[in-house]
C-alpha cells in the first residue's frame, strides 16, 4: 500500500529557500527523497539544476553531506565514496548518486554502465526533465521526438527518447523503479525500499519543468499526474526482473487500462506546439505499445 502523504515524516532535510525556478518539480521530488533517506546518506551530484538547488559553499539548502563532481563521473564518484565508507566502517550511510537526464543518459552513461556492471552498492537516481534545462533547454537523448528545444527550434527533435530502463535491465540491476513528484507517497516508498537494498539500484523520476516545457508554474503537480493518466509515464518497480505497477498506474490497470487522451498532455505544454499529426500519431502508438508491454509483464508478475 502506498504511504499516505499525511503519514510522511515531518522532519525536513531540504531547508527553506533555494534558487530553483518557481514551480520546480525537482525541488518537490527532492524533498521527499530526502525524507526517505532520513539524513543517513552521502550524495554526489554533477553539474545540473540540482547543483543550483543545493547552492554554493558555504551556503546550502540541503541538510545532508553533498559532493559535487564532474558531469561524466557521477556513478564513478559514488563508487569511490562507497568504497571509502566501507573502509571507515560507516556502511550505515547510504551512497546516493543523483543526476539529470543529460548526466545519466548522455554524458554520465559510461560511468553508470560501469558501476551497474560491477553491481556497486549505490542508489542512482535520475531526475528526467527531458532536456538540458540548467543551460537553456537544449535537447538530450531523453527529449521526446518532435519537441522543440533551443537546439531543435524549427522541426523539433527528430529521434525517439532513449529507453534507459531497458539499458538498466540489460545490466541486470536488481531494483529499478519509475516515479513522479506528483505522487509523493509512491516516490517516498520506492526510495525507502531502495535505500535498504544492496548493490546497484536505479530510480527514474519524471520531473515536469515549467520554463523548459512551457506551462504555468501552478500546473506542475497536475501535469505530472497527466503524464501518468495518459500513459506517457507508467509507475512501476522491477524487482529481479519482475515488473509490478504501483500507485495510480496500478489503479488504471485494475480499472481496465483506460487512459486519458494523449492530447490532454500535449496541449498543456508549449514545447509540443507545431508537432505534426504524423509525429503525434507515432507518439500515441509508442505510448500504447509501452502500456501493453508493461501491462503484460505486470499480469505475469501478479500470476507468478
Amino acid at each position: 500500500m502506498t504511504t499516505n502523504i499525511i503519514d510522511l515524516p515531518a522532519v525536513e532535510y531540504l531547508l527553506p529557500g533555494n534558487r530553483t525556478c518557481a514551480g520546480c518539480g525537482l525541488a518537490v521530488a527532492y524533498r521527499f527523497i530526502l525524507k526517505a533517506l532520513d539524513g543517513k546518506a552521502v550524495m554526489t551530484i554533477p553539474a545540473s539544476c540540482l547543483t543550483v538547488l543545493g547552492g554554493m559553499y558555504p551556503v546550502s539548502s540541503v541538510h545532508v553531506p553533498w559532493v559535487n563532481c564532474t558531469f561524466p563521473s557521477t556513478a564513478a564518484t559514488a563508487t569511490g565514496i562507497a568504497a571509502g565508507l566501507r573502509a571507515l566502517g560507516r556502511e550505515e550511510l547510504r551512497v546516493i548518486a543523483m543526476a539529470g537526464d543529460g548526466g545519466t543518459l548522455d554524458i554520465g552513461i559510461q560511468a553508470l554502465s560501469g558501476a551497474a556492471e560491477r553491481n556497486e552498492d549505490v542508489l542512482f537516481i535520475c531526475y528526467d526533465n527531458e532536456a538540458y534545462m540548467n543551460t537553456g533547454t537544449q535537447r538530450s537523448s531523453a527529449t521526446p521526438k518532435g519537441v522543440r528545444t533551443a537546439t531543435t527550434p524549427v522541426h523539433g527533435k527528430q529521434e525517439n527518447k532513449k529507453d534507459i530502463i531497458q539499458i538498466m535491465e540489460a545490466h541486470g540491476v536488481g531494483y529499478i523503479a519509475t516515479a513522479s513528484p506528483s505522487y509523493p507517497g509512491d516516490l517516498y516508498d520506492k526510495v525507502l525500499k531502495a535505500r535498504d537494498l544492496k548493490g546497484m539500484r536505479y530510480i527514474h523520476i519524471h520531473v515536469p519543468c515549467p520554463p523548459g516545457w512551457a506551462f504555468p508554474t501552478r500546473d506542475t503537480i497536475s501535469l505530472g499526474r497527466l503524464a501518468v493518466e495518459t500513459g506517457v509515464l507508467a509507475l512501476y518497480e522491477i524487482v529481479d526482473g519482475a515488473l509490478s505497477f504501483t500507485a495510480k498506474t496500478k489503479t488504471i490497470a485494475k480499472g481496465g487500462g483506460k487512459l486519458r487522451p494523449l492530447e490532454d498532455y500535449l496541449s498543456a505544454q508549449g514545447r509540443f506546439k507545431g508537432m505534426g499529426e504524423e509525429i503525434v500519431a507515432e507518439f500515441q502508438d509508442g505510448v500504447r505499445e509501452r502500456w501493453e508491454r508493461f501491462a503484460a509483464r505486470d499480469r505475469q508478475s501478479a500470476g507468478a
